[in-house]
Parts: structure tokens; sequence; C-alpha cells
């Protein structure tokens, strides 16, 4: 049994409308998941292993809800585009280039290494159309000991050519995957994912629905991203209600675990569906931006029950840092707050927080809080430089490390209690 003791100033957030802060404390982790915090090290733990931190933060990992792995090597182009003219020049072309296998682990080597740079110990990923890019991509992670979920993505009509799958080869091979892998890994696990209804015929829909139940396979996709794309699922599945009930009659979302990305046009009632079969929403703030896609009323999908995560979308997002996506986070809110005449309150600083860690982190489990029996994935931060002018509190400290830190700031990575040295 692994036992290990860190000391330092422990921040983690129980729910969203408060940060629980230890100061100066003791948090012990038994087989990678927290037994106890406190402000004394009670003698039963004298021979646990000490890993002293005093006046660092000790935070939780962050958890990336959606990103494009083979999008990688286009953070930062085209996004003066809107979303449909964005994907034929420049995410199209780039995703059929990963048949091959050298691309493919030169991309995914400097991918997960920034991720783990960023302290993102969690991540929720699109690879590609090619199964075996995105096999190399899973086994890259179970290298990495990051935890993940990855999926081959399924396209059979309304993209480039070199994309368009068979429908047959499609679900073939994303059950081939399924079954290789189900059993290899509990810390990277396939996840279906169509890329979004406009790219898949109803019986490719079908089949991977059929799938999920099948094998049990949680489910990732898109939705609402955009007001010209909503139009063409309107066009394309006339004898639907709504975007949501597309997904919903082919089992695709929420009959197994299930995220949908964006949300930023959802109606009440697709809202009200994904609260009932507790759909988790991913806010993707950044590329939301840069897409001209519009904003997320986050608000309304917390007040309803919706669970919710952040994400970073690159490259429709040009940035992995989670810390920065937790400050746009907010930043939304307070336009999406002006935007609806004061009716969605602005979030705090608590929720987008708990959004990065437990919010997203609830997917994978107990993830993302330092409650008893979680997994311990954790982030020890060095603010000294950022807080060494006046005296802070520790909220006010994790409140600059957000705002004004980068990865320099963040000195060791815990993933399941374990010491993440740079994967590659």
């Amino acid at each position: 049994m692994s036992k290990t003791v860190l000391k330092g100033n422990i921040v983690y957030a129980k729910d969203k409308d408060k940060l629980e802060i230890h100061e100066d404390s003791y948090v012990v982790v038994e087989d990678g998941k927290v037994k106890d915090i406190s402000r004394e090290l009670d003698k039963s733990y004298k021979d646990y292993n000490l890993v002293d931190h005093s006046g660092k933060l000790i935070i939780p990992g962050f958890v990336d809800l959606h990103l494009h792995a083979p999008q990688y090597p286009n953070r930062g182009l085209g996004l003066d585009k809107e979303l449909i003219p964005w994907l034929d020049t420049y995410t199209f072309p780039e995703e059929s280039k990963y048949g091959d296998m050298e691309y493919s682990k030169k991309v995914f080597t400097r991918l997960i290494n920034e991720l783990w740079q960023n302290g993102t110990t969690r991540a929720v990923v699109f690879a590609s159309v090619q199964k075996n890019s995105a096999k190399l991509l899973m086994d890259m992670f179970m290298e990495s000991g990051l935890g993940a979920y990855v999926g081959k993505v399924n396209m059979d009509r309304n993209t480039a050519p070199s994309l368009t799958e068979d429908t047959q080869v499609s679900i073939d091979d994303t059950e081939e995957i399924i079954k290789e892998y189900e059993n290899k890994s509990d810390m990277v696990r396939f996840i279906i994912t169509p890329r979004f209804a406009p790219t898949c015929t109803e019986k490719l829909m079908g089949s991977l629905g059929d799938l999920a139940i099948k094998y049990n396979t949680p489910v990732q996709s898109h939705l609402s991203e955009n007001q010209a794309e909503v139009l063409w699922v309107k066009e394309l599945f006339p004898d639907s209600k709504d975007y949501a009930s597309v997904y919903d009659e082919f089992n695709l979302l929420g009959q197994t675990r299930t995220i949908m990305a964006h949300c930023i046009y959802a109606t009440d009632d697709e809202i009200e569906l994904m609260a009932k079969n507790g759909v988790y929403a991913a806010h993707c703030p950044y590329s939301n931006y840069n897409l001209s896609s519009g904003i997320m009323p986050v608000r309304k999908f917390m007040d309803k029950g919706v669970p919710i995560g952040l994400a970073s979308d690159i490259s429709g997002g040009d940035s992995l840092s989670m810390m920065s996506i937790i400050a746009g986070t907010i930043q939304a809110s307070k336009m999406k707050w002006l935007e609806t005449d004061k009716e969605l309150k602005p979030l705090t600083f608590s929720e987008a927080f708990y959004l990065a860690t437990k919010g997203g982190g609830s997917f994978f489990g107990k993830v993302g809080s330092f409650e008893e029996g979680y997994e311990f994935d954790a982030l020890v931060i060095d603010d000294k430089e950022l807080a060494d002018i006046k005296d802070l509190t520790i909220e006010e400290r994790i409140q600059k490390v957000v705002y004004i830190g980068d990865d320099r700031n963040i000195v060791e990575r815990y993933v399941r209690g374990k010491l993440i040295e740079k994967p590659f």
C-alpha cells in the first residue's frame, strides 16, 4: 500500500459555492486516494512518506472535458473565421493527415506534454477518424500516467472526401477499439465519438447508440455550437423535435454517460432533457469567442441541474491552460449577464474553479476534490513571486494564480497519488 502525506495550503471546491481551505495542513493519501486532511498530523501516520510543501498551494488537478488532439498543430490558425468555414479550411485538411503514424506520434507527444505542463491531469479527447491513430493516442496516454477518455471520430457524410468513412467500416472500427481496449486500463478508456449530427447518417448514429448500450461505453459529441449548424440540423433531421432530440433518438444522449460540447443555443426543452438524462455540458469559452459562436448561458444550465465542466476545445480554443480558461469562463459569464439584461448572474470564482476540477472530474468518478475517498489528482503551486508584495488570503492567492500565473508556477503534478514527471 502506497502511503504519502503532503503538507501545504490545501484548497479544493467540495461544492460550487465556496472553496474549502486548510491552511498549513496535511493531506493523507493511501493507495492513490485521499484518506484525511488535518492541521496536526496524527501519530498513526508517522511512518508515511512526508512531502513538505509548506507555504505552497495544493489544489486538485485540472480536468479538460473537450479537446481535439489532431487539431493541436492548428492552434492560433484561422480564428478570424466562423465554425463551418474554419472546419473546411483548416480542420478537415489537418485531420486527414493522421493515417501517418509518425506524424500522429509527433503531434500527440507535444500535446500530452503540454497537457501535463499546464496541470491538466484528466482530459476527454477527440482523435480523428483513423482507428490506428486513435489507438496510438490511447497507448500514449497510458504511458504518460495522465487520465483520459479518447474517441475515434465517426463521420460518413458532409465532410472532406479524405475523412468520409464507409458507414460499416466506421461502425466496425469503433467496435474493434471498444473490444481491444475495454480491459487495458482504468485510467485511459474509449469514448464513442460521432463528430456531430450533420456528419453522421442515421444508420451510423443508430449503430453507435447500439454499441454504446451493448458495451456500456460513454459518448461525446457537439451540440448547438453555431446558429448555422442548428439550422443545418433542422434541415437534415426534419422529423426531430430539436438538435438534442436527434442524439436522444439514437441513444446518444445520456443512455450511457455523455458529454455534449458548447450547448450555446440549447432551448429550455433541450436543457431539461440534458438535466433529466444527466448529460454533461462542456463549456468552451475561448473557442466560442474565436469562432464567433456565442456565449453559453452557463448559469441557466447550472440552475437546471445539468452537470458542467470546462474545456479548451483546441484548436477552436487557442490555449490548453485551464487556469486561463477558468478566468475566461468568469469573463464570458459577465458578458452573458449584460446580454441577458442582468438576468443570468455572473459566475463566482469558486463556481468556475469547481467546474474546472470537481465539475468535470465527476465524469471520471470521484475525481477533482480532496474529500475522503477521492482519487488524489493534485497540483503543487509555488506562487511566491505572485504574492510577495502584500499579505493575501489563501483564496486571494489562488485567484492571483488563475489570473496572472501560468504553468511555471506548477512544481508537482499527481495523478491517483502518483507523482507524474514530464511524460515524453
